[in-house]
């Protein structure tokens, strides 16, 4: 139950009794959110695909996308990375997306994509990409209306498919969370992965002098774990609710390396008091008050990182305010905004 998955469970309370569908569908992993939902999965859920595997898969998506069975609904609403927006309504349905960004690794990663690619199969992988590109421009012709989680996913709405978007900020359960006592080490929360430039918070809290505690799986982690063998870096894997909580409330400051389309880790740890460390793009601008809740820091690497973590004083912070900050960002008003946006397509559409 990552942020993508939290926003979708939110998104279906909106609905209670609106069927599910969906290309992959492990129960065990989200049944929090799911539990006694219709849910369909499409063809490749009996090929096996698990975490680790899916991405295998790649070239099978978009066809998968296109043959989950919603031709007969007159209401669609998607939540979409890549391939969801590529259902095929029916004739006159109103498909309303939900975007958290267009498929990155063919728009804005495929170099990225290319280099996690073994060499023999780069020339194949290159192809693939191209195909679902022209795939994705296409599929975008059958959305409706594009709701954006940010103001930098609503830019690459309008530069990639040429469309307008509103923009509705993903749901974050602060209640889960409240201020604890910090201590000294600073916290990376995330998908193990390379875009999330774990590297580099790890190296910016050793160079600054702090403990760093990693959470997050992904296929990074092994590697990881045997390079920082023996270092300051504690690297804790997935992680219950409950510790995730906890490790929120009693950290010097969350770290954000990298550029987060909104960023929900950013928000859950304004959300214990926490302020928050991070390169000043993308959605941190829209959730993190620099200086208030938070420091953003204008450079990427890690020493410009490093910096702050070293020489800032995070008890100055007030957590009062740091909390009433990430309380915009709430569950209710969610899908209060979600439910008034379809509304609102359906007044359009009537």
């Amino acid at each position: 139950m990552r942020g993508a998955e939290r926003t979708f469970a939110e998104m279906a309370k909106c609905w209670p009794m609106a069927p599910i569908y969906t290309l992959l569908y492990d129960a065990d992993a989200v049944a929090e959110g799911f539990a006694g939902r219709e849910v369909t999965t499409s063809y490749l859920q009996h090929l096996g695909a698990r975490q680790g595997s899916f991405r295998y898969l790649l070239p099978l998506f978009p066809r998968a996308a296109e043959q989950l069975p919603v031709r007969d609904f007159d209401v669609i609403v998607s939540s979409s990375s890549a391939f969801a927006q590529g259902i095929r309504p029916g004739s006159g349905a109103l498909h309303i997306c939900y975007c958290h960004s267009p498929f990155r690794y063919v728009w804005f990663e495929d170099q990225r994509a290319m280099s996690e690619t073994p060499a023999p199969l780069r020339p194949l992988m290159r192809q693939i990409l191209a195909r679902i590109r022209r795939w994705d421009l296409e599929a975008s012709r059958h959305v409706t209306h594009y709701i954006a989680n940010s103001a930098i996913t609503r830019d690459r709405i309008a530069e990639i498919y040429g469309r307008e978007s509103e923009i509705i900020y993903p749901p974050v359960s602060v209640e889960r969370f409240s201020p604890g006592v910090p201590e000294d080490f600073v916290l990376f929360v995330g998908q193990i992965v390379r875009h999330k430039r774990v590297d580099t918070a790890i190296e910016a809290a050793l160079a600054a002098g702090r403990p760093i505690k990693v959470v997050g799986d992904g296929p990074e982690l092994p590697r990881l774990r045997v390079e920082n063998e023996g270092r300051d870096v504690d690297l804790l894997g997935n992680v219950s609710d409950a510790e995730l909580a906890s490790l929120y409330s009693r950290c010097a400051a969350l770290i954000v390396p990298n550029v987060e389309e909104f960023g929900i880790a950013a928000v859950e740890a304004q959300a214990a008091g926490r302020p928050v460390v991070a390169v000043n793009r993308g959605g941190v601008r829209e959730t993190v008050v620099d200086g208030l809740t938070g420091v953003l820091v204008d450079a990427e690497d890690a020493a410009a990182l490093a910096e702050p973590l070293r020489d800032e004083d995070f008890g100055r912070f007030d957590p009062i305010k740091i909390r009433a900050n990430a309380a915009r960002f709430s569950a209710a008003s969610f899908r209060q905004n979600l439910k008034s946006a379809v509304d609102r397509q359906l007044s359009v559409r009537r």
